[in-house]
């Protein structure tokens, strides 16, 4: 069996439970995918990505309808080691890269602040564009079920916000666009030990600001992600409980929220809570 048959039988039999299913909950749940869609699926190189595509792969294959792949793949500024390794895992795993050359990590270096932030931004631009000259309205992403949980959290320690990442959403820069996540609800403890079984060795952190620490280590994801597995081990379903959250905000209950770009505060509807008590 070569190794890209090896990797998807493992998804669909080893890993059924753990990354197939909520992969496919997601995708059924949240709506992110219709028939005659032209999806550009984003490819990094990390074991995020490179697992999408292959989930992505394989519901095109299973799907009762049709719709179009698209696996795009920038490379923003890698050094040539890392350049080679994406290219050689996607040839090992069959997935058919597009990629394209942006100078984004030279750009990023003259920020002062926030250089990863922007390096994000203009990262997510280039996608959308280029998604765009491919004939696609949809870009994918490999963000899965931890990320969600710990963007949250970050967003309310160092953010000062309650803000959620959701499963898909419109394009305000590139009309007629959509961003979708299909590994929402599949654990990023799934994936790593789909890595580790098929022995496959993806890019862990590519960016040359960091990339002295494979693990991206010291940033206040990382400390996030800690703080979350020291309460788990004292509560095995905190990750769980943050998720479910959520999907189940009790809006009466907060003193001030904000929507479609505008704030509220409690006091607005304060009468009308009195009658509903």
């Amino acid at each position: 069996m070569e190794p890209w048959e090896a990797a998807e039988r493992s998804i669909t039999k080893t890993y059924r439970k753990q990354i197939w299913a909520p992969f496919i909950a997601a995708v059924k749940t949240y709506q992110l995918i219709q028939q005659n869609d032209r999806i550009a699926v984003c490819i990094s190189g990390g074991k995020d990505s490179m697992l999408l595509a292959k989930l992505m792969q394989l519901l095109q294959r299973y799907s009762e309808f049709p719709f179009h792949l698209e696996f795009l793949a920038m490379d923003p500024g890698y050094s040539p080691a890392n350049r080679q390794k994406l290219e050689e895992n996607a040839r090992l795993l069959q997935v058919p890269l597009r990629l394209f050359e942006t100078d984004i990590f030279s750009v990023a270096d003259w920020a002062e602040k926030n250089p990863c932030y922007l390096c994000a931004r203009m990262r997510r631009g280039h996608l959308y564009r280029q998604a765009q000259e491919a004939g696609c309205t949809k870009i994918a992403l490999g963000h899965h079920f931890n990320d969600v949980i710990e963007t949250t959290v970050m967003a309310m320690f160092y953010g000062a916000q309650l803000q959620g990442m959701l499963p898909k959403l419109h394009s305000r820069n590139f009309p007629g666009m959509e961003l979708i996540r299909p590994m929402y609800r599949v654990h990023e403890e799934a994936i790593l030990r789909w890595r580790n079984y098929n022995n496959l060795d993806f890019l862990q952190c590519a960016c040359r600001f960091t990339q002295v620490s494979a693990a991206c280590g010291g940033s206040k994801r990382q400390e996030v992600k800690e703080l979350l597995a020291s309460l788990k081990s004292g509560n095995p379903n905190v990750e769980k409980n943050i998720f479910t959250s959520l999907h189940s905000v009790c809006l009466d209950t907060f003193p001030g929220y904000k929507t479609e770009g505008k704030e509220h505060s409690f006091l607005e509807r304060y009468e009308k809570l009195e009658e509903l008590e």
